[in-house]
């Protein structure tokens, strides 16, 4: 069976949240509430005041944020990050219990700083925050007793069946009775009522009252052994004042041999009292705080950590002045730190072919994002500012226009005599950059040649021929027939004018035709101007493979395609002859020879070996 609060083997009772064994939560006040007013100016503000008396002390910071807390007592002692240092998380002492200062340092970690301690306090104490950023909300609470309760402490330290104050049990006391126990807990702690004094143990009233019966007092000892001091204990620190206390053990009078205590009063013996010791202060040291968080999510970067001289001195940590730890080595307060690679942009293709032909138009290319594994990330992990383009505009000159012609048809109109062969033409826009044309013009070329097929034989009457194939091979085109006047005689035919015909109906002698769509076909322009008069140049036309509908297509035979650049002027460039340009010496060469035509004297007087040597020079850099 387990043993509840009270101490009794099988008790359910527990301990409520106001320390009472037992208790129905009613015995006390619970404070709490939320700190979010916006602050302005940087230093320490208020946020909330915590009375004496004070339980189950919680005060925390809602989320991670840049600034701090800190805890003083009312009288002014700093009890943590006070006077603008920063203390390590961990335990300190203040107001009669302990703090425990968290401060989570994780980068992942978005909880903030807290003050947690059990208490009780016994003074009031303040806490504060220094103010950096923006405030994340403080959520603070604590216990304190309610009107007319007992203390906790006092009902700690009670036996059960125990008196307490006097009263045997705790059964349920009349207002009087409530008030003689405040008045008695009074007395013997001074302090004013209302309040709910800390009762040390062994300090309960030595008065009984008048219907309780005394103890029975333990019979005197015998006088030959008393008790004596031989030693004290080892001290709690070894500097910065410590505390030990005297050892006394029960010895013999006469021989002071140590004997059982049962041989001496118990209730004579000595209470003992704390002493000081080592009271020398501690060396100083560096108290080394966390390392903050690294200034970069990836790649190089800084991470900064407080580094303090402190001493201890009376069971407490001061922030003392730097040169008292100059004996020892400081310790660095910046590192550099890398969480991970970074991501890199990388190009993963080269420029695309701009999207016109002439004009300006737009080219793209890919850009990715790429982590150090080589995978592609999200473009958020690299840095958007380093970004390279990934589309730029793109010039591809002056759209010119030309007239575009295909071949001349293989098929004569007529069969016999006159008749004509045909070709498209069309105007376009031409690409060929070295083409200085902006406009097809008014000079569209011919559509039509003659042809003749030689001379064709007499009909009779009207004689109209067969049609001739048609004009072209695809697409629309002509047929034509001949149709003449004609006079048949035996085995002959003789050939009238066509006025000896007019009064009969003459049939057409053409008609238009279409045998199957042409599909895409080769269209060029034509021959761009020599791009040399002599000793070899080129000219470049324009060649595109163009559907039924004139439209871009790339339907056509490539071993069809005509030549867009062919060789043209390749003669020998002649000089012309200056009569008024001769050579008036006769070692002239030797002036060549010594570079002096650059000087008017021998240019003029050897004119003609200066221009062969110059004409030359100027065909070399040509040829170049």
């Amino acid at each position: 069976q387990s043993i509840g609060c009270d101490d009794y083997l099988g008790s359910d009772k527990v301990i409520d949240k106001c320390g009472i064994c037992g208790g129905d939560n009613t015995a006390c006040k619970v404070v709490s509430g939320v700190f979010k007013h916006t602050l302005t100016n940087l230093g320490y503000h208020k946020i909330v005041e915590i009375p004496e008396g004070a339980t189950k002390i919680n005060i925390t910071e809602m989320s991670k944020s840049n600034n701090y807390l800190a805890l003083r007592s009312r009288s002014g002692r700093s009890i943590i990050n006070g006077n603008w240092a920063i203390d390590r998380p961990g335990r300190y002492e203040g107001g009669g219990t302990m703090f425990t200062y968290k401060r989570p340092n994780e980068i992942s970690s978005t909880a903030g700083e807290s003050f947690l301690a059990d208490g009780p306090t016994n003074e009031v104490l303040d806490v504060y925050m220094i103010h950096q950023q923006p405030n994340p909300g403080i959520h603070y609470e604590y216990i304190i007793p309610g009107d007319n309760v007992i203390s906790p402490q006092l009902l700690a330290h009670r036996r059960p069946g125990e008196p307490l104050n006097g009263q045997l049990g705790m059964p349920e006391s009349t207002n009087q009775e409530d008030e003689d126990l405040h008045r008695e807990t009074d007395t013997l702690t001074g302090q004013s009522a209302g309040t709910f004094p800390v009762i040390q143990p062994g300090r309960f009233p030595s008065h009984q009252p008048e219907n309780q019966v005394p103890a029975v007092q333990p019979p005197r000892q015998n006088r030959e052994h008393n008790w004596k001091q031989i030693g004290k204990t080892e001290c709690t620190t070894t500097c910065g004042k410590g505390s030990q206390y005297p050892v006394f053990h029960c010895v013999n009078r006469i021989t002071h041999e140590e004997v059982s205590e049962s041989y001496c009063d118990s209730s004579t013996k000595p209470i003992p009292e704390e002493e000081a010791c080592n009271l020398f202060p501690c060396p100083a040291f560096w108290d080394i705080g966390e390392w903050s968080e690294c200034s970069k999510t990836c790649g190089l970067g800084m991470q900064h950590r407080q580094i303090l001289c402190r001493q201890m001195y009376a069971n407490r940590t001061l922030t003392v002045q730097q040169y008292r730890c100059h004996h020892l080595e400081k310790p660095e307060t910046t590192s550099t730190c890398q969480l991970k690679i970074c991501s890199e942009w990388q190009i993963r293709t080269e420029w695309t072919s701009c999207s016109v032909p002439c004009g300006v138009g737009q080219r793209t290319r890919d850009v990715k994002c790429v982590s150090n594994l080589g995978d592609i990330v999200d473009d958020e992990e690299c840095n958007m500012k380093l970004r390279p383009n990934d589309i730029e505009n793109c010039d591809m000159g002056p759209c010119a226009k030309s007239w575009f012609l295909t071949e001349w048809s293989d098929r004569c109109s007529a069969e016999c005599g006159d008749g004509v062969r045909t070709r498209s033409v069309v105007c376009m826009t031409n690409h060929v950059s070295s083409l200085p044309l902006e406009g097809c013009g008014n000079n569209r070329p011919s559509e039509t040649t003659p042809c003749n097929n030689g001379p064709c034989a007499g009909k009779v009457e009207w004689f109209a021929g067969g049609w001739t194939q048609c004009s072209t091979e695809c697409g629309s085109g002509s047929q034509q027939r001949e149709v003449i006047c004609v006079r048949k005689t035996e085995g002959n035919f003789d050939v009238l004018n066509p006025y000896e015909c007019s009064y009969l109906e003459k049939p057409p002698s053409q008609q238009s035709c279409y045998l199957k769509p042409c599909g895409s076909k080769w269209f060029h322009t034509e021959w761009s101007t020599c791009s040399k008069s002599c000793e070899g140049g080129f000219r470049v036309r324009e060649v595109r493979c163009l559907s039924d509908d004139m439209t871009a297509s790339t339907q056509c035979d490539p071993q069809l395609k005509p030549e867009e650049k062919e060789p043209c002027n390749t003669q020998d460039c002649i000089p012309e002859i200056d009569e008024n340009c001769k050579d008036k010496y006769y070692n002239c060469n030797v002036v060549v020879q010594a570079r002096l035509c650059v000087y008017t004297y021998y240019k003029t007087a050897c004119c003609a070996s200066c221009t062969r040597v110059a004409n030359r020079q100027s065909g070399f850099l040509g040829r170049r």
